[in-house]
Order: structure tokens, then sequence, then C-alpha cells
């Protein structure tokens, strides 16, 4: 059986396929892809052969190196088949938000060119509407195509019999580009961030690279696939990463699902936002207060026992013998099942990143025996840059630069990054690429850090976001929204707000699964946001919640004022993107009387 690439091989290969088709030798009977909801499951051998047949669908319908390729699916094992198929081909694909609407998908063919969109019949209409406005892009669906549309299974019949697969692939090089990423929008229409193949294979060896200190190459390797693939995350470490390290990927098709997935599929490493640490560290804490106590005790015991540990270990301090042997005797007997329990037993490397998560979170898991590591990347960095080690996690930082990644504070204390994972640059757009990219290769980030004595990061805010009061003193808003965020379960949008002004105050959005469950809890039947947020005993709660956030806030950062606004807020809407980050200028103009009313 062919050896399957190192580390060291894969930086320096020519391409990702090169990378894939080693994995696929190498691992023909593993199985490479899972869809959660249905079962179906496709070996590396599978994987191979399908990504095979769609090229030579591909050819037949006219993409070239150097195409692009449009993707609107779900998590699901088709986006892999076709995303690598495309690779394959020296052509670049892209994926499309599942919420953009039909003008923004238009807005996107525009930017990349698309010979060809591929969809699903939920967002059939919506490509089609925007394929209208760009004629020469032809529409794939696949499972229930249209009149005027090719289904998968037309695509893969209609393959070019001429087709040179091998010559294809082979002839694609590390200058190629292999994905576009339009960036999520704040403050503008999405940016192209242009990835090359020579990027990905520096990240993606570097993440294995530091994941291989954990494992061994005949551990079995679960990964879950839940977040957009239009953002670079999931890209990264569902589609990419499991090229090289031969993990069985599970798609999720409705990240809302990702908990009971997650313990079901018991996943080997896991890439989470701050807010599902949150989710899941609030399910077994519930879960442990729901026990009765004679069986409540001793997992509280052993947690605390845990805790005691961890934050000798964090402060770089020894831990007494007689600690440890406590310890291990109490995870061995009690804390053990409990992960196996949650499906975090088989974790020997889990991330967390997008926004700072709250220290507290990390020594809950770090107490449970799970070692959770911020990290920090960005699309345009193809997702290279800072991470914590899991033996060497320092809470409150997103760790120290990866291997042959360099950092540097700019004069105004903005994070720059240099490292071969840098982006070609933004699509069609050189003043912007300019702007981002100096002369000497350094990415201008956007983020306001400090790096301390032993290289760890801390990030404080978007350089832009920043607040500077009345008094000149400069506040970092999502320090602020994640402490409220944290103990106020209600609070699913926090907006800080302060420019200029003598105190800080914030807007607040309910949350809508907390606030079912608020509602069930109280025998409230009028869920409708409007009447929530009239609710003496939700505008309580939301009250309670942010002065506990308040204690964990320096006083000139606490909320003195705020609002519970009688509405929710959507993905892809005017006032988040679709990666739900807050389009801050356009709150503040869309709530300026709110605003206004919280400082009269």
């Amino acid at each position: 059986m062919p050896l399957q690439m190192t580390t060291q091989q894969v930086a320096a290969a020519q391409s990702l396929c090169h990378v894939f088709q080693s994995t696929v030798a190498a691992r023909p009977d593993q199985v490479a892809l899972k869809a959660w909801e249905d079962g179906r499951s496709f070996t590396w051998r599978e994987y191979g052969d399908q990504v095979r047949r769609i090229a030579a669908g591909l050819a037949g319908l006219g993409v070239r190196r150097g195409d692009t390729v449009a993707i609107m699916l779900t998590n699901r094992p088709e986006f892999h088949l076709v995303d690598a198929a495309v690779m394959h081909l020296g052509a670049t694909s892209y994926s499309i938000y599942n919420t953009f609407t039909a003008d923004q998908v238009a807005s996107l063919f525009g930017s990349a060119g698309s010979r060809v969109a591929v969809c699903e019949p939920r967002f059939s209409e919506v490509i089609r509407t925007a394929a209208l406005q760009h004629p020469d892009t032809q529409v794939v669906c696949i499972d229930d195509a249209a009149e005027d549309q090719v289904s998968l299974e037309a695509l893969v019949a209609m393959g070019d019999p001429d087709f040179d697969f091998d010559a294809s692939w082979q002839a694609v090089g590390r200058d190629d580009l292999v994905a576009l990423i339009y960036t999520s929008g704040t403050t503008g229409d999405p940016k192209g961030v242009e990835i090359a193949h020579g990027n990905l294979l520096y990240s993606a060896s570097t993440r294995a690279a530091q994941q291989s200190e954990f494992t061994t190459p005949e551990a079995e390797e679960r990964v879950l696939s839940y977040l957009p693939d239009a953002n670079l995350a999931n890209r990264f470490a569902a589609h990419y990463v499991p090229m090289v390290t031969g993990a069985t990927v599970t798609d999720v098709a409705d990240g809302r699902s990702v908990l009971p997935a997650f313990m079901e599929i018991h996943p080997s490493t896991f890439m989470g936002v701050p807010m599902i640490w949150y989710k899941l560290k609030a399910m077994i804490e519930n879960a442990i207060a729901a026990e009765a106590p004679a069986e409540r005790a001793p997992v509280e015991q052993a947690l605390s026992v845990g805790r005691e540990k961890v934050k000798l270990e964090l402060a770089g301090d020894p831990v007494p013998e007689g600690l440890a042997t406590e310890y291990a005797a109490a995870d061995a007997a009690v804390l053990r099942p409990w992960r196996e329990r949650f499906g975090v037993d088989a974790l020997y490397y889990a991330t967390s990143g997008g926004a700072p998560i709250a220290p507290e979170t990390l020594e809950f898991f770090l107490a449970l025996g799970v070692r959770v590591c911020e990290v920090y990347g960005l699309t345009e960095s193809a997702a290279s840059g800072i991470a914590n080690h899991p033996d060497r996690i320092r809470t409150g930082t997103v760790g120290q630069p990866r291997n042959g990644v360099e950092v540097r504070l700019a004069d105004d204390g903005e994070l720059l990054l240099r490292s071969p994972g840098i982006m070609r640059g933004y699509r069609n757009d050189p003043e912007k690429t300019a702007e981002a990219v100096d002369a000497e290769g350094w990415l201008h980030t956007g983020d306001i850090a400090t790096v301390d004595e032993d290289g760890y990061v801390r990030i404080v805010d978007r350089k832009k976001d920043m607040i500077i009061n009345s008094s000149g003193k400069n506040l970092a808003p999502a320090n602020i929204e994640n402490a409220i965020r944290l103990a106020c379960p209600l609070a699913g949008s926090v907006v800080a707000v302060g420019e200029g002004r003598p105190h800080v105050a914030a807007l607040v959005v309910l949350d809508r699964e907390q606030a079912a469950a608020f509602a069930a809890d109280h025998d409230i039947t009028d869920l409708r946001p409007e009447a929530l947020t009239r609710d003496p005993r939700v505008l309580s709660a939301v009250a309670e919640g942010i002065e506990r956030g308040n204690e964990r806030l320096s006083r000139v950062e606490q909320v003195r004022a705020h609002v519970v606004l009688p509405t929710y807020w959507d993905a892809n809407s005017d006032e988040l993107t679709a990666t739900t980050k807050v389009r801050r200028k356009l709150v503040h103009e869309k709530y300026a009387a709110e605003i206004a009313a919280l400082y009269s």
C-alpha cells in the first residue's frame, strides 16, 4: 500500500490534487465522507472515482484551467465531490452562503466570472434568477434539476470521452488558484480572497503537523463539517486538512444539529466558535445539575479538583503530587464517563476561534479533561496564523505564531502577519489588495493586539470598532459584548456603544432558542419578540444577566444602560453578515434613535 505523504512532503507538494491522490491511494477502503442525516457514505476510493467522473462532466461543460465554478450547497458529501473535481481541473471554486439573495449571488457571479454554478433544489430558484443576469453561467442541480438545468447524473453522463483526468490534475501547480473566499462584508460588499494551492499546502501541512503531535498515524480521525463552506474556517478544517490527514468527515446539513451529531460521532478534532463551546458547557452543567444529589456530588468534586489543578498549570506553578494523584483518580472514575457521554472523550485537538472566548469556559473544559485551544487566523492568511499549543495554553490569548508565521505590531498596535499562507490578493481589486498587504508582504489584519514577552498574542478588538469615550479612553467592544453574552443566555446579540459618550450602553437582541426555552419555563405563550421584550420577566432576566456580565468588566467598561430591541436578528440581514458578524455601521444608523435614548 502506498504511504500517505508526510507533512513535510505536503508542504512541498505541487498541488492539493497530489495530496488528495496520495490519500486516496493510501486509504482506499476507509470511509472519507458521511452524511449525518441519512448515513450515506463514500470511501476514499469512491471519493476519488466520483471526483474523476464529475471532473470529466465539468470538462464536458467547458470548464478549463483558470475558470471559476460556484457552489451553493448545504453541508453534504456532494460539496466535497464537486469542489475536489473543480480543483483537479485547475479551476477555482467558491461557495455561496445559503442565506444569500439572488441579487447577492448575481453580484458574486459578476465578480468571479462563473462558468458553472452547482446547487441543490432549495437554492435552484435563487441560482436561476441570478443566472439571468449572467446567461453564460450554466446551472447544475444536484438532486432534481429543472428543464433548464443539468442534473449531477446527467453531468457525469456527458463527460468528455477525450478528457485526460490524470494529465489535468498533474498539470495543476502551486500558483494556481484553488479557492475564492468572499469575506462577510461587515463594512461593504464582500471581497473575493484569492487562495492558491501553495497557500493551502503550507497552512494545511502546518495544522496537520501540530495535530500529529497528539495522535498516531493509525488513529481513526473523525471531523464534523457544520459551518458554511463559504467561510474558509470550515473549508479548511473539514475539507482541505482531511485531504492531508485522511480523516472521515461527517457532514451535518443543519448546523443547529451539531451538538447531537457531536455526541454521536465523538470527533477527534473539532473547530468551534465560542458560542458552540458555551452551549456545550451549559448542556453538561445542566445534565450535572439534573442528577440526584448522591450522583451529582462526585462530579462537582471532580471538577473542583480539576479546576484547582488547572489554575496551577495555567499560572505556570507546579502541581503537588497529592493533587495530581487525586485528579488522576477522579478523572478515571468520574470525568472520563462524562466525557464519553457528551462525545468529547476522543478530542485530542480542539480549537475556538472567530471571536474571544471567556477564560472561565476554557478552564471548565480543561478541568473536565478537554484541551480547547484558542486560535487566530484570517481568510487572507489561508487560516494560518497564531494558536495555543494544547500543552502550553494561556487563557486570554490566541497563542503564539505557528511555524513559519511572522508577527509584529504597527505603531498604532495593529497586528501584522507574514507567512507563505498570505493570499494572492482580492479579486479584481488591486487597490484594496495594496492596502491589506504591503510591499514587504505584511498582512495588515485590522486587529489591535498586544504581544507578551513569551510571544503570546492577545487580540484587543477590531481597529475600526474601538470605542473612544468622552474621556478619551479606548474600549474594546468585543470584550464587553462577550462578557455580557456569557453571563446573559437570553442575549443572542449584544452591541456595545459609547463613542464620544460618558459611559458604555448596549443594544440587546434576544436569542430565539433561549427565548423560547425561557418562555416555556415561565408559561409565556406569545413568542413574538415585540411581546417578549415587553414582558417584565424577560426584561428582568436580561438586566440580571447584564449585571453579572458587568462583574467581569472594569468600571469604565461596564454597561450602564441598555435596551432590548423588539426584533430578532438573522444571518445576512441589515444587522448581521452571513457569518453573523455585526454590521456596526448599519446598526448605528438604523438604531440611532434607540442609541440616543440610552443617553437622554
